[in-house]
């Protein structure tokens, strides 16, 4: 390794906002996170999902009338 080119390397303590705390090895010497893997919805299972069933539903409603009465209308008629 050629010395004075490579940066120091520090033990690092990373904190987030939710208080979690992590020492690791880094050339930056501490970091602070905004959200990290305890806070983060989608590893908390607290992630909040679209209502999909909602919007089919939606368009069932705004679409579907036409075929509804097209079919009303071929069932009605006589052979």
């Amino acid at each position: 390794m050629k010395s004075g080119i490579h940066p120091e390397y520090h033990e690092t303590l990373i904190r987030c906002s939710c208080g979690h705390e992590v020492k690791i090895g880094s050339t930056v010497k501490d970091l602070h996170l905004e959200i990290c893997s305890n806070c983060h919805p989608f590893y908390t299972g607290k992630q909040k999902l679209l209502d999909t069933a909602g919007r089919i539903e939606k368009f069932n409603r705004k679409y579907g009338k036409k075929k509804s009465a097209e079919s009303n209308q071929e069932s009605t008629a006589p052979n």
